[in-house]
């Protein structure tokens, strides 16, 4: 009776044992089975860092985090006050250039052409009364009155009177004429470059007004009003939704279905599981920094990753950057 009990209890603890392995054996099956690859990725938008060329300090925030804006609004107002100074003494220069400018094309004033002339009559007064002198002595000299040093004392006198009689002309029609080509050119390009220094300070104040790029969202705003910002540094971000992609990170085995042109079925979790068609538009190999071997051991590969950008075939109402976007 006793060894007809223990070949029960033998029995039964056999079976229990083979049902505990046929458990773990089917345990090990369904965890170890490959189950459905999900791809998942990540919607992007294009995104604009609003800043400006020169350095000032936030006057006016016009806008706020979230915000839609239209392209050309204002963003922010900045005070310039080291830009402003510079228009002041651009425009200095430039009135004291075209000053010069209108001087130079008018020429001389009416007092000073009068005083030209005068000089020149008197210098021409002067020919005259060298030259009776200088007959009156050479005649003396050919008689033999007169001596040789007298005559030519005499008529040095004369080409000096003749000599400046020309120079008072040559002044009186310069005066008349105006200034040289040369000079009224020379003059004409001091008012360009006061002009361009004018254009060039007109540019940076026009930077103190920074304007949406393009039409979108406010993202972030980084500085506060009355904050001093740095030449080129970002004042705030908006990002365009109307330029979207969705970015995976796919290994390279599952890419046969991710070729570039080819439409692929998506669903966003964000959106109620809301199917989207995807267009593929870009793949680039993300590359690796470990060596890279063609084969293994057991026969198989290392698989590389690479980027895969597509594109909504249509726009996606509500889909914001950020959600996930998953392929099955």
């Amino acid at each position: 009776m006793v060894q007809k009990y223990q070949r029960s209890n033998m029995l039964l603890a056999f079976i229990t044992l083979l049902g505990v392995v046929a458990l773990v054996a089917l345990a090990g099956f369904l965890l170890l089975r490959e189950g459905e690859v999900v791809i998942q990725g990540q919607a992007e938008a294009t995104e604009y860092r609003v800043s400006g060329k020169v350095p000032g300090r936030i006057l006016e925030l016009r806008v706020t985090e979230g915000q839609r804006v239209q392209k050309g609004d204002t963003l922010a107002i900045l005070d310039t006050p080291d830009i402003t100074a510079k228009m002041e003494q651009a425009q200095a220069a430039k009135a004291a250039a075209s000053a010069q400018n209108r001087k130079a094309i008018k020429g001389a004033r009416s007092e000073q052409i009068e005083g030209a002339y005068e000089l020149w009559q008197k210098a021409l007064a002067g020919v005259t009364i060298m030259e009776k002198s200088f007959t009156r002595v050479n005649n003396l000299y050919n008689k033999g009155v007169m001596s040789a040093q007298k005559k030519d004392e005499a008529e040095a006198q004369y080409k000096a009177a003749v000599a400046t009689a020309k120079a008072a002309e040559s002044q009186y029609r310069m005066a008349v004429n105006g200034a040289e080509r040369e000079d009224k050119q020379a003059a004409q390009s001091l008012v360009d470059r006061a002009q361009g220094a004018v254009a060039e300070v007109e540019s940076y104040l026009k930077e103190g007004v920074l304007l949406a790029p393009a039409t979108g969202e406010i993202s972030e705003i980084f500085p506060e009003r009355g904050e001093l910002v740095g030449s080129g540094a970002p004042v705030m971000t908006l990002t365009d939704l109307s330029k979207m992609w969705v970015t995976f990170n796919v290994r390279e085995d599952l890419l046969k279905e991710l070729k570039k042109d080819s439409l692929v079925e998506a669903i966003v979790p964000a959106l109620d599981n809301k199917k989207v068609t995807l267009k593929v538009t870009y793949l680039k190999d993300l590359g690796s920094y470990a060596a890279w071997k063609a084969t293994k051991m057991t026969g198989t590969f290392d698989a590389r990753t690479f980027e895969v950008r597509a594109t909504p075939v249509k726009p996606v109402e509500g889909l914001v950057p950020g959600m996930s976007v998953l392929i099955e």
